[in-house]
Parts: C-alpha cells; sequence; structure tokens
C-alpha cells in the first residue's frame, strides 16, 4: 500500500468521484446526486448528508442528468482534488444547461475557502455548506428552490452529527467507519484541516455505542473509529476539547477519554473487529497501547503518521514530537503488542529541507521498519501556515528523488513485514472478491494486510482462519483451514 497520498487523512484513489447509491424511499419525489473527493471523513459526512435529504424527499440516483440536487464534497488537501472538482463543476453546468431546474451546492473543506469565488465571482454554484452546516441543509434547499443563493460555512463548538445515523451507502455490507470527532486542534504548518473543519470536539461514547450495536445487527463485522486525531478523543458532557480545563469536578469525574472509548466499544461487540485512525504521536498515550493488548477483537494495527525524521523539520512543521520520542513510542508499542502492525504517512521536501534531514527520514524509517505507508512530495495548500510564512524551496527534481528513496525503502520494509507472516495461521474477514481472480477472496489479517484465498464454500462477512503461504510486499496468499472462533454469532 504505497501511495502518493494525504496529509491529514489516506485518500483511497479508487474512491475519488464515486457517486452514492441507496434504496429507494417511494414516498420521496425529489433526485439528489452526490460525489465525494477526499478523505474518509468526506465519505462519512456525504453518507449523513444523504440521511437528512432522504427525510427532506430525495432519493439517490447516479445519473447527473436527472438530478433535481447536485452536491459535490470537497477536499482542500490537495491541489489535484480542487482542479477536479473545478472540472466536475464546469460539467454540472453544462448539464444544468438542458435541465435549468438543477440545482449545484458544493459541501466540505473547499466550500468554507472558495465561498465567495464559487458563489460570487465564478456563479458556478447555487448552494456553499461547511462541514458543520449539515443539519441546515433543509433551510438553505429552501432557499435555492425560491431562487436565492444559500451559503452556511459557519464552523461549530458543538456540532458531532452525534444523532444523525448515516445510511450506510456504497458499502461492502462488512465494513463500516463510525465518526468519533469532528475538526483538529493540532495546527501542522502544512495542513488546512483546523481552518476547515474547526476545533476538536468528541462525539457522545452513548451515541457511538449505539451506532456500533446497531451496525453489528445490520450485520457488519468491522467498524473503523475515525477522527482527524482519534486519541485526543474526550468527552465531558460536551464542548471543545480545549475547554477542558474549565469542565466542573464531576465532569472530570465521569469523563471518557480515547482508552476508554476503545474499551467500551470493544466490550460492546466482543466478536466485532475494532480499528481505528488517525493517530497522532504526540497524544497516543501508554493506556491505548495497553486497551489494545488487552482485547482480542482490537485490531494489531496503528497508523502512526510521522511526516519526517528530522527533529529540525518536525519543529518547522509544528509537530509536537521529537524523533525521540516517536522511537519510545513504537518501542512501547513493540513491546507491549509485538506483533503490532504500524503504518506512516511521511512528507519529503518540505520547505527548508536538506540531504542530511531526509537522511533522517531513511533511518527513522530503517529503525520502525513499517509495514506500509502513505509517501508524497510536498506541495503547497493555499490556507496553511506554511502557504503564509514559508518559501517552498526544495527543487522539484529533488523532492522527486528523495521520494523515490522513501518509497524504494518502504518497499523493501513491506516486503520484510509481509515475509513475517509465512507459515502462519491468521484469522482473515472476508470483504469481497479478489481484484485479481473471481475464484479468490480478499480479506484483512488484524494487522491490515491483504490476504487472498480460494473461496472454497466461504462467503463474505465470514471469519475464516487462513495459513499462509507465500507473500508479495503488500500481500499474503494461502488457503483456508476452516471458520474461526469469531464465526459463531
Amino acid at each position: 500500500m504505497i501511495k502518493d497520498e494525504s496529509v491529514a487523512k489516506i485518500i483511497d484513489e479508487s474512491q475519488q468521484g464515486s457517486t452514492l447509491a441507496m434504496e429507494k424511499d417511494e414516498k420521496n419525489t425529489r433526485k439528489l446526486y452526490i460525489e465525494s473527493y477526499g478523505c474518509q471523513m468526506n465519505f462519512s459526512d456525504s453518507e449523513i448528508v444523504a440521511s437528512i435529504l432522504a427525510n427532506e424527499g430525495f432519493n439517490t440516483t447516479q445519473i447527473l442528468e436527472e438530478a433535481d440536487l447536485v452536491l459535490v464534497n470537497t477536499c482542500s488537501i490537495r491541489e489535484k482534488a480542487e482542479q477536479t472538482v473545478r472540472k466536475r463543476l464546469e460539467k454540472f453546468n453544462a448539464v444544468k444547461k438542458t435541465n435549468p431546474g438543477m440545482k449545484v451546492g458544493v459541501l466540505g473543506c473547499m466550500a468554507e475557502r472558495l465561498k465567495s469565488k464559487f458563489l460570487e465571482e465564478e456563479k458556478i454554484v447555487d448552494m456553499v455548506v461547511g462541514p458543520d452546516a449539515y443539519k441546515d441543509l433543509p433551510n438553505l434547499i429552501q432557499e435555492i428552490d425560491e431562487g436565492r443563493n444559500a451559503v452556511n460555512v459557519i464552523l461549530s463548538k458543538d456540532e458531532t452529527y452525534g444523532d444523525v445515523a448515516p445510511v450506510r451507502l456504497n458499502s461492502n455490507g462488512v465494513t463500516a467507519f463510525v465518526s468519533i470527532t469532528r475538526g483538529c486542534d493540532n495546527m501542522c504548518t502544512f495542513c488546512v484541516v483546523p481552518f476547515t473543519r474547526g476545533r476538536e470536539r468528541s462525539r457522545d461514547p452513548q451515541s457511538i455505542l449505539e451506532e456500533v450495536n446497531d451496525l453489528w445487527e445490520r450485520g457488519f463485522r468491522e467498524i473503523t473509529l475515525l477522527g482527524q486525531n482519534v486519541d485526543s478523543y474526550l468527552w465531558y458532557g460536551g464542548g471543545l476539547k480545549k475547554d477542558f480545563e474549565k469542565a466542573s469536578e464531576m465532569q472530570k469525574a465521569i469523563s471518557v477519554n480515547f482508552s476508554k472509548l476503545l474499551e467500551l466499544v470493544a466490550q460492546a461487540q466482543p466478536k466485532m473487529r475494532i480499528r481505528f485512525s488517525t493517530s497522532n504521536p504526540q497524544d497516543m498515550t501508554l493506556d491505548v497501547i495497553e486497551t489494545m493488548a488487552k482485547y482480542e477483537n482490537i485490531c494489531k494495527y496503528i497508523h502512526l503518521p510521522v511526516q519526517s525524521g528530522s527533529n529540525r523539520i518536525l519543529k518547522a512543521m509544528n509537530r509536537l514530537h521529537t524523533r525521540e520520542e516517536y522511537f519510545e513510542l513504537i518501542d512501547n508499542i513493540k513491546k507491549i503488542i509485538p506483533d503490532c502492525a504500524i503504518s506512516q504517512d511521511m512528507i519529503t521536501g518540505f520547505p527548508t529541507e536538506i540531504e542530511e534531514d531526509h537522511q533522517d527520514t531513511l533511518s527513522l524509517m530503517e529503525y520502525v521498519k513499517y509495514d506500509f505507508g502513505f509517501m508524497f512530495a510536498y506541495s503547497e495548500r493555499p490556507g496553511t501556515l506554511a502557504e503564509r510564512k514559508m518559501e517552498d524551496d526544495v527543487p522539484e527534481e529533488t523532492k522527486k528523488r528523495r521520494l523515490t528513496e522513501i518509497i524504494d525503502a518502504q518497499q523493501r520494509h513491506s516486503h520484510y513485514r509481509t515475509q513475517e507472516h509465512l507459515g502462519r495461521t491468521e484469522e482473515v474477514l472476508i470483504e469481497g472478491t479478489s481484484k485479481k481472480s473471481d475464484d479468490h477472496w480478499m480479506g484483512r489479517n488484524s494487522q491490515n494486510t491483504v490476504v487472498v484465498f480460494p473461496k472454497e464454500h466461504y462467503k463474505v462477512g465470514d471469519f475464516v482462519n487462513v495459513k499462509i503461504n507465500e507473500c508479495t510486499s503488500a500481500t499474503l496468499i494461502g488457503e483456508a483451514i476452516e471458520y474461526s472462533k469469531n464465526n459463531s454469532y
């Protein structure tokens, strides 16, 4: 799993621009076409939007030309995503000429940053809605129905959408994402998320448990707890994380941190697999690792973005951890959970990066030997602190060469890690048919490595013990031995 990826969240290229489809409600008379770009948080948000609009008389359609309302859920992390969205908006406007009743809206992270450009200067949309304003959609749609442009990009201190049950769309019916936090308080200089998604707030743990239990009842067998930074989850009755110090003694006494939430979820559904993403090294605590070790159904996998191996560059990025602190965290993870897989995000060519900094990154990778990683060359993003205060001064060819060296190192390490699984029998949750063979299933082990094996009599959603016989740098190949103990529901 080696890709040119987002700094704030893993972006799955195969999902980009996919449209949502859900069961029709015969009572609904209007048609909604919604495309999503960017990170998994955006795809999760699109499910919330579809749920809200289903109650407003909209069924989804995957045919653009028949839509009454077209929404594009946007991402500001990379320039490529913005260019793609602009091209799509041009396409939507061409369709509007033949379907003048169609309305077009922009949702998500680009909405807040480019609201006046989209609405006033370029006049390419009817509605702009920020990530915290989706509950206002019924009012905003009424505005555009009456011929007025509509905008709400106000960032909220308390909106978590904990009371909106997302409609599960484009799902394999086996794995699902459950949002637990919104926003981010870490002001990494390369990242626009704090400006587009606001300050950090956590969702009521009771609503999370209800969603997890509901997913189990509906046949889902694995969930990923999702947030810009899950480790800083903190519920004390509502409110921003930064205001916790002002909370009453009672609120502090009943507060739930990420380790406790993880435990509550693991206990609620002992046979459901639990994953989480993304972690931040400066916020990950030992109690989280100890909770992972304590519960068998919490997967042995941590996505732990480091971004650079150089202390000087980490400081310039405003990452509040050092290389040495990161090593200490890695050592603790390996000591408490010896077979835990670890993956990374890495940026090369950050402003002022010199060869010595790059070598520090390579030596850090050599120390950790990540199972897989998401690596890309730095590109300036509008609205970030780095864009405002730092010159993008590393030549493009230098960035490319360093990125190639980082990817080569990761491929070596990935192969080293997959070889460690050879000869073992590991539990795999079947997610679907292998991309390369209709005769094979594809699933993942606890470490999040893809495993393929002959189908035989097993089916999607089964937990199966698989003997690992071969591997590539990204995939394990084996044969099913039997159902695992988790398969007896």
